[in-house]
């Protein structure tokens, strides 16, 4: 959600009605989050200026660990370099913290193109944002789910009940800190997560929502101290249950 509200940001700031808009002290302390939104808090230090060039020797981007040649245009200015230095800096200040962790394992090779491709400089601010609504198109619809074997058959689904909340075992990357509160696309999923973590007999895919609308679902390592909830539906472990537990 960071990384491609970030992507979006700098997608304007390079088409802006006042031309290609770099920050020059792009640091992660000069954002913050609203609304889901990330945006700039600081722009005393942005400038639409492009370094003026001869030939494209005068266009070298440097950074600490990398250095860029650049193509300099008819017109005498460095092309797309405002452009590509603001994604640089996204490139290292926040893709390589954020987009390497915490996606299902079925979309981490697109994520790990995307920091490649930004590491390098291949993608320009186009390119990283379609990139980037591929995978977020990917992550909602569940397309990433395809051919995979069906685990839900392993659960029994106890209709009418749920599981009291406290505190059980951890996972990461967990929305809750006192149990295992992970993003699904559908019980099917959750079913498969359930069975890939040794500790998890049941599970309970909840009301609560994602930013991207993808429910959550609530993993515990047994189902007991259940309750009544009409709209609720608790998916136990074959193997965990027994006439003694229901």
């Amino acid at each position: 959600q960071i990384c491609l509200s970030l992507v979006k940001l700098l997608f304007y700031l390079a088409h802006s009605p006042l031309g290609s808009i770099v920050l020059l002290d792009f640091q992660p302390r000069q954002f913050v989050m609203v609304d889901g939104n990330l945006k700039v808090t600081d722009m005393d230090d942005a400038s639409t200026e492009e370094l003026s060039c001869k030939e494209d020797n005068d266009c070298t981007l440097d950074f600490p660990t990398k250095s860029f040649l650049l193509k300099c245009s008819v017109v005498g200015k460095c092309e797309g370099i405002n452009e590509k230095k603001n994604l640089f800096n996204a490139y290292r200040y926040f893709f390589t913290y954020l987009l390497p962790h915490s996606a299902p394992p079925a979309l981490r090779p697109f994520l790990s193109d995307i920091l490649n491709a930004t590491g390098d400089l291949r993608y320009g601010i186009n390119e990283t944002l379609k990139a980037f609504e591929k995978v977020l198109h990917l992550y909602k619809s569940g397309l990433y789910l395809q051919k995979r074997p069906l685990h839900l058959k392993d659960y029994i689904p106890l209709k009418g009940f749920r599981t009291v909340e406290g505190e059980d075992y951890k996972c990461w990357p967990s929305y809750s800190h006192l149990g295992c509160l992970l993003s699904v696309h559908s019980a099917e999923e959750a079913a498969a997560i359930c069975n890939s973590q040794s500790q998890c007999q049941s599970f309970i895919v909840t009301q609560q929502r994602t930013w991207t609308g993808r429910p959550l679902a609530s993993f515990q390592s047994g189902p007991t101290d259940l309750i009544p909830d009409a709209n609720a539906v608790v998916y136990i472990k074959r193997s965990a249950s027994s006439g003694e537990r229901l």
